[in-house]
């Protein structure tokens, strides 16, 4: 049955049950005259909220950060981590406010404000997020969650009139996050020098996440179980990054969901023109997070959480064994991942090859990534919308007359194939300008940008008609953007 308030929403609070190391209680800072910007009826329903609850003062009041959620610990936690590959010590949620943990039929998802003021962990920063970033945020983890990528959800964005200085004068605003859990790999890193914290917070994970993981009178069979899934989870994870073209941008340690989510978006892109070495966060200028880097960095990433277990008597030779999986968790996700996009039936021998020289040929022509696997289930029959991405066509129908002998090998017919690649492969990603439309039209406080892209990015796969627009390259004033991560 659908409920008509947010605050008669069943809550609990199972991380406020920790003890007061793990958090800080305190309130949140409400926006100065808060209007609700846009509200997400999809993940307002796997909370079992009714359209109807959306449109509610109390509705507003809880998103803004105005009032508590009924039956909620309002906190914020304290975690540490390596930023860009260096420790940087004692951080946590700077701007962010856990509000409570909603029970819902899928199991509990808590509510977190980010934008919601300032906190002990926020250091020199305000503890505010802007227009901008929001809008970002709030559209990039449902575009993630209609691609089917596991990711944290949003459910509400609030614009307010206070003032925020990042590199100009902005808007302050405030997004309402919904995830099982917001515990990063940076939580653990912060009690590595404490056994018995650092042991309540993995039973706390394990119980609730990886009840399977847990061996009865065996604490360190449960460690490694635990980290094995831990492993398996994030070697998807970027996997599935690789294969739809998306950069996060700043895959710090504090940045890396312990259940395998995305998480914490900010200076992220959906590559247009391919570059294997793409880096779509302007502040990284060493390139640690380009997109061919993405999955040594979440191996080294993995290998900062383990090393924190090692304080449990775990030997370090026993977590290795359990970090050694990630290279082949990775390739089988995807090489299976490829499977579906490039519409074969099996993995087979010879297909890296071709595989590389798919790359290469985006690489070197700049051939944008979604279209290019997009239009290539109909190039076949049909070449010239595929062929119209590449300036040099020779080289293009050279890889296209192999692809076309690599299908032989496979008795498909064309039909199901080019069926089961669109189904693979999304007509519509958040490419930077559509995401930078809908915060102009955001910042004259008109939602309907935002509305009409989560529209195509909830069904990315369907071609929607009256859209095309939004299933082109980007435009030539696209490649000026920049994002950083103050985006």
């Amino acid at each position: 049955m659908s409920i008509d308030s947010i605050q008669d929403l069943e809550v609990v609070n199972s991380f406020a049950q920790l003890p007061p190391a793990f958090y800080t209680r305190l309130a949140t800072t409400p926006l100065r005259r808060p209007r609700l910007l846009h509200a997400n009826a999809s993940v307002a329903g796997l909370l079992g909220l009714s359209p109807r609850a959306l449109a509610g003062q109390d509705f507003l009041d809880v998103c803004a950060g105005s009032v508590p959620l009924r039956g909620g610990q309002t906190l914020s936690a304290v975690y540490s981590g390596h930023q860009f590959g260096v420790w940087a010590g004692q951080l946590g949620d700077g701007r962010a406010h856990l509000l409570g943990e909603v029970i819902t039929p899928q199991g509990p998802m808590e509510i977190q404000l980010k934008g919601s003021g300032r906190t002990p962990y926020s250091r020199m920063g305000d503890g505010r997020a802007v227009v901008r970033s929001s809008v970002r945020e709030y559209l990039a983890s449902e575009a993630m969650a209609g691609l089917g990528i596991p990711t944290t959800r949003a459910l509400a964005i609030v614009v307010g009139d206070d003032p925020v200085y990042r590199e100009t004068e902005e808007r302050a605003a405030v997004v309402a996050r919904v995830s099982p859990s917001f515990i990063r790999f940076g939580s653990f890193e912060h009690w590595g020098g404490s056994p018995q914290n650092l042991r309540i917070l993995l039973d706390y994970v394990i119980d609730r996440f990886y009840p399977e993981c847990r061996v009865q009178d065996n604490p360190g069979e449960s460690a490694l179980r635990f980290l094995r899934q831990v492993v398996a989870r994030s070697a998807r994870l970027v996997a599935d990054w690789q294969t739809v073209g998306f950069c996060h941008g700043v895959m710090n340690t504090d940045n890396m969901s312990i259940l395998g989510l995305t998480m914490d978006y900010g200076p992220y892109g959906f590559m247009d023109g391919f570059q294997i070495n793409h880096v779509c966060n302007h502040t990284d200028a060493q390139g640690r997070y380009a997109w061919n880097a993405q999955p040594s960095v979440v191996n080294w990433n993995l290998y900062r959480l383990a090393s924190c277990l090692t304080v449990l008597d775990i030997e370090a030779d026993a977590l290795r064994a359990e970090l050694q999986h990630y290279e082949d968790d990775f390739l089988a996700a995807y090489r299976g991942n490829l499977v579906r996009k490039f519409g074969w039936l099996q993995w087979r021998e010879g297909d890296d090859m071709l595989v590389d020289d798919w790359w290469r040929l985006l690489h070197n022509q700049q051939a944008d990534f979604t279209l290019g696997f997009r239009r290539l289930a109909q190039a076949l029959s049909d070449p010239e919308p595929w062929l119209d991405l590449f300036s040099d066509r020779a080289a293009a129908q050279a890889w296209l007359a192999a692809y076309a002998q690599r299908l032989t090998l496979e008795n498909r017919p064309d039909a199901e194939r080019i069926a089961a690649m669109q189904s693979a492969n999304p007509l519509y990603v958040l490419r930077n300008h559509l995401a930078e439309q809908a915060i102009q039209a955001a910042h004259r406080e008109d939602s309907g940008e935002i509305e009409t892209l989560l529209k195509l990015l909830r069904d990315p796969y369907v071609e929607q008609p009256g859209y095309e627009d939004y299933a082109q390259p980007a435009p030539e004033w696209a490649c000026r953007l920049e994002v950083s991560c103050s985006s």
